[in-house]
């Protein structure tokens, strides 16, 4: 486990920015505004820029007020993130063994948004999540993976799906009961994302 967890707990926003120079500037800004307790910024595919801020929740709701709207395509304020979507986020390990007797995928076009299902799957039922993979070498696209029983993950898929209904993101979603084993050992290889988060800057 990362050891930057506290310096995202209990809130998080993120801004994913069409332009990279506005991004830039939002996160310098946003940096100045508030004293929050973590900003990691970079660059996604295609072209689009991110910036993460942590913290307090109020610290963390004047840094995206700061940030400002344009030219963002996407955008997430959670005041109390479960630590499993910190964990899927900050990790420096590969993806976590799929294991359980179902899986369940959500695919969304635009990363706060696969963050915003996945922490309402988490929250939802008793399963784990593999797997969050945002924008690298997807076209921009992002999706989550949860684990367990396949009442649970049922439970998660359709929490995770009501909650971002209103955001016209999600590209689809899926329940696999019994996920044939070297689909899973293929889910469970090296998760991109952006280096500058994970600590591995090369």
């Amino acid at each position: 486990m990362s050891e930057r967890h506290a310096d995202f707990d209990p809130a998080i926003g993120l801004l994913e920015f069409e332009s990279i120079v506005a991004g830039i500037v939002a996160g310098d800004a946003m940096a100045k505004a508030s004293p929050i307790a973590s900003l990691f910024a970079g660059t996604v595919h295609p072209g689009r820029y991110l910036v993460l801020v942590g913290g307090d929740t109020a610290a963390v709701e004047v840094a995206l007020d700061a940030g400002g709207l344009d030219t963002v395509v996407d955008s997430l304020f959670l005041a109390d993130v479960h630590p499993s979507v910190m964990d899927a986020i900050t990790t420096t390990d590969t993806a976590a063994p799929v294991d359980g007797e179902a899986v369940g995928v959500v695919e969304t076009s635009a990363s706060a948004t696969a963050i915003v299902a996945a922490d309402a799957g988490v929250k939802a039922a008793a399963v784990g999540l593999p797997a969050l993979r945002l924008a690298d070498d997807l076209g921009g696209k992002a999706y989550c993976v949860f684990a367990g029983t396949v009442a649970d993950v049922e439970a998660a898929v359709e929490a995770a799906t009501s909650r971002i209904e209103g955001r016209d993101r999600l590209v689809a979603s899926t329940v696999i009961p019994q996920l044939h084993a070297e689909m899973a050992d293929n889910l469970a290889v090296e998760l991109r994302f952006n280096g500058r988060i994970r600590g591995d800057e090369a």
